[in-house]
């Protein structure tokens, strides 16, 4: 009988474990946006069933990115409360990074996420514009575009030369041609290391 209890309870483990659901994420998207980052990271992780919403940091959803192409935010910045958050995601792009940088909503929330041991995730030159200057990278190893590395030194964190850096909570990458390593990262950090090469295997990317 006790045996049987013991299995029993181990079946209902295992079941959770691979039914288990990744909680919601949010990525920002200011106006010059880096577009590849944005949308591939999105796809992405949606294709790995987690969920994400795609943030505006403007008044209207209608994002002009980097490149000049319109993409289409789900929600406003005002609309959202990002205390449920499992990672909030910062992309790169100028002057995208720069008016992510200079948004003190997005600031207040990146920070309130860092201080709960939140996770965050940033590519190009989100790790050096947005992140460092806000203490975020203080003692950790990270990367960013090239020859934005003396940011984050600057803010006390240590630049990595790396397509894609992990330290702990923080993921960062360099930038669009790193895209999907860096959606890789988030998804193996959320629902394991299968379940990121099943995702990046689908979209043929190595």
């Amino acid at each position: 009988m006790i045996y049987m209890k013991r299995f029993a309870v181990l079946a209902l483990l295992l079941i959770g474990f691979m039914t288990m659901k990744a909680r919601q994420s949010y990525i920002f998207l200011a106006p010059g946006v880096e577009e590849i980052e944005a949308m591939a990271t999105i796809d992405a992780l949606r294709r790995a069933d987690i969920p994400v919403v795609a943030v505006a940091v403007d008044t209207t959803l209608l994002i002009k990115g980097a490149t000049g192409q319109t993409v289409v935010a789900d929600s406003l910045l005002s609309d959202i409360d990002a205390g449920d958050a499992d990672w909030l995601i910062v992309p790169g792009g100028v002057p995208g990074a720069p008016n992510l940088h200079a948004s003190e909503a997005v600031s207040d929330m990146l920070r309130a996420h860092s201080a709960k041991g939140g996770r965050i995730a940033s590519i190009c030159a989100g790790p050096a514009i947005v992140l460092a200057p806000l203490g975020i990278l203080k003692g950790k190893e990270a990367t960013c575009y090239p020859g934005l590395g003396d940011k984050i030194k600057a803010g006390r964190g240590t630049y990595i030369k790396e397509p894609v850096v992990i330290d702990g909570n923080i993921i960062t990458s360099e930038g669009p041609g790193t895209t999907l390593k860096f959606a890789g990262a988030i998804i193996s950090a959320t629902l394991g290391r299968q379940k990121a090469d099943e995702t990046l295997s689908s979209m043929l990317a190595d």
